[in-house]
């Protein structure tokens, strides 16, 4: 089991940077995760969007409406804080951030399973979010696969 550790999940953040991203890359990108969620038998929603335009989606056998919402909640904390949703957890995971009225739980899902689209020289221009499993298999689901589509680039 990998240690989703705050130390760990920057050192992901600074390694997974996209050369460049447009949509052909959204769907090259979206297609390799859902492969492995595939290959996995893993019953899985994935997408990618860029604000609030959605660029690929995919919901496998499984899935239930309820993903789509989880999805829309974990890219959120990304565009918000242009971080991972499991970054953004473990930093606030001693802040009562609702009470304080910092992030309404109908908007945001302090939970891992969306990490940012990083361009290098740009920043962060959309999130990746998969939602169907555990928080760290929906993060390592994704950040695999960014790992596994950033090495099909130097073949």
């Amino acid at each position: 089991m990998t240690d989703l550790s705050i130390p760990f999940l920057e050192q992901q953040e600074r390694e997974l940077v996209l050369p460049s991203f447009d949509l052909a890359a959204a769907w090259r990108l979206g297609s390799l995760i859902i492969e492995r969620a595939l290959a996995a038998d893993a019953g899985v929603a994935v997408d990618i969007r860029r604000g609030d335009h959605i660029l690929f989606r995919a919901m496998l056998p499984g899935t239930t409406v309820d993903q789509q919402d989880w999805i829309r909640k974990k890219a959120a904390v990304v565009h918000r804080f242009e971080a991972s949703s499991a970054l953004v957890a473990l930093r606030l995971a001693d802040v009562d951030v609702e009470g304080l009225g910092w992030l309404d739980a109908r908007d945001y899902a302090l939970t891992g399973g969306s990490f940012p689209i990083r361009v290098t020289g740009t920043g962060v221009v959309g999130a990746v979010t998969a939602s169907g499993l555990t928080s760290e298999e929906d993060h390592l689901l994704v950040t695999d696969g960014i790992r596994e589509y950033l090495a099909s680039l130097s073949e």
